[in-house]
């Protein structure tokens, strides 16, 4: 991997960092979130208005991964109400491949190398500990389950879109199409939960969520990006540095509390994470 490739996976892992950063900090996360996806939608209309329809045969994947993107994201606002962003992040993050592997065994009858089974023990101890800090430190124990319901989203797209991509033949026409359709199943079902009042944005919530967008969108493209230039696997590993960056931005940014135990977990988490990718 150059040092180009390099410098630019972890600038992507910081802007992934910094763009749930952006919906932590936001008056209203669920708004923030939506004001996000909207943005988001926006670009891919641009990108298919220029590009035309995908084929019929993609469709299937496309509302699949929608359903999912947007049960991922309505899992990760909630999450924030509830919790910091430097314990839901990592709990969020790290446990998708986790699930990934879990899936990969029991649905493909995919066999685990030893390599593999010592990284479910790490992943699965990191999350443990991140999960025990919040039933112990006073915060609000309703951010576990909210976080690992957005891991679990996150496993679902992940598969999803790598065979949806592939299917597609045009990487970039299928995610043009993915923003549009998470934006035309999260806001229906945003409005079901919440009410019109969700979608009442100050001005502040409109520059955060559209900040969240384009990092969010510049994260994957570059990501993609890399992926052409590199090996896979190594660019997926460095991407996972997000984590480390959500906890320093948590501490620092944020003043978050930071004790022994939580950083640990992240470390365990991203030894873990890195493990599965090796």
């Amino acid at each position: 991997m150059s040092a180009l490739v390099f410098a630019a996976v972890l600038g992507a892992a910081l802007l992934h960092a910094s763009w749930n950063a952006l919906i932590r900090i936001g008056a209203s996360k669920v708004t923030t979130m939506l004001v996000m996806t909207l943005v988001q939608g926006g670009f891919g209309l641009v990108f298919v208005a220029a590009n035309g329809g995908p084929p019929r045969d993609i469709w299937p994947w496309l509302l699949a991964s929608g359903l999912f993107h947007a049960g991922y994201k309505l899992f990760l606002a909630f999450a924030y109400e509830h919790g910091d962003l430097s314990r839901v992040y990592p709990i969020a993050r790290g446990a998708a491949p986790l699930i990934v592997l879990a899936l990969s065994a029991a649905l493909l009858n995919e066999t685990l190398r030893a390599q593999e089974m010592f990284a479910v023990l790490v992943l699965g101890l990191g999350i443990l500990v991140m999960g025990r800090g919040a039933f112990t430190s006073g915060e609000s124990r309703r951010l576990v389950p909210l976080a690992l319901g957005s891991a679990a989203m996150t496993a679902g797209y992940s598969m999803v879109d790598g065979l949806g991509a592939r299917a597609a033949g045009d990487a970039a026409m299928y995610v043009a199409w993915l923003f549009v359709t998470d934006a035309l199943i999260f806001t229906p079902t945003l409005l079901a939960l919440r009410g019109r009042g969700v979608f009442r944005a100050a001005p502040r919530i409109w520059l955060l969520g559209g900040m969240a967008a384009i990092f969010s969108y510049g994260a994957y493209a570059i990501a993609v990006w890399a992926m052409t230039q590199a090996p896979i696997a190594l660019v997926t590993a460095l991407r996972e540095t997000s984590i480390l960056f959500a906890v320093l931005i948590g501490w620092l940014a944020f003043g978050e509390r930071m004790d022994r135990a939580k950083a640990i977990a992240a470390a365990l988490i991203v030894a873990g994470v890195l493990l599965t990718r090796a």
